[in-house]
């Protein structure tokens, strides 16, 4: 489902996370992430509420991926899962307190599954699902 173009984009830029209740849209960026080899998209909690609020109601996510400079972009919808402890959570507390000096710590990470790959990229293939 991500290919090597939207992994290399995931690895590389910032994302927007999007999550919706009670017909109240929230999104935010974030920093601390990652890519498994499996395709599974890791977000350290630093600063994550309605975020998570929102996930814990209804278990859904919508992540924006974006080259500003190359006009590349993906939208990957999914099921968002919170964890708090584990090896996941280990290493993103460890990068959050290396950056901050440790003013700062990862309270969890967010599990997400892709469903759907979108492209965002203007164009012929824009809107296309992967």
């Amino acid at each position: 489902m991500l290919n090597e173009n939207v992994t290399k984009l995931l690895k590389e830029a910032m994302w927007d996370l999007a999550t919706c209740q009670d017909n109240t849209p929230n999104v935010v960026p974030v920093a601390f992430k990652d890519v498994t080899e499996d395709g599974k998209l890791l977000i350290g909690d630093v600063f994550l509420d309605t975020t998570l609020k929102n996930i814990q109601k209804n278990g859904r996510i919508a992540i924006s991926v974006y080259d500003a400079k190359k006009l590349e972009g993906y939208q990957i919808k999914g099921k968002a899962e919170y964890l708090t402890e584990g090896n996941v959570v280990d290493t993103f507390k460890a990068m959050v307190e290396k950056m901050f000096n440790g003013a700062a710590t990862a309270k969890g990470a967010l599990i997400v599954t892709p469903e759907k790959v979108i492209v965002t990229t203007p164009g012929p293939e824009n809107k296309k699902e992967l």
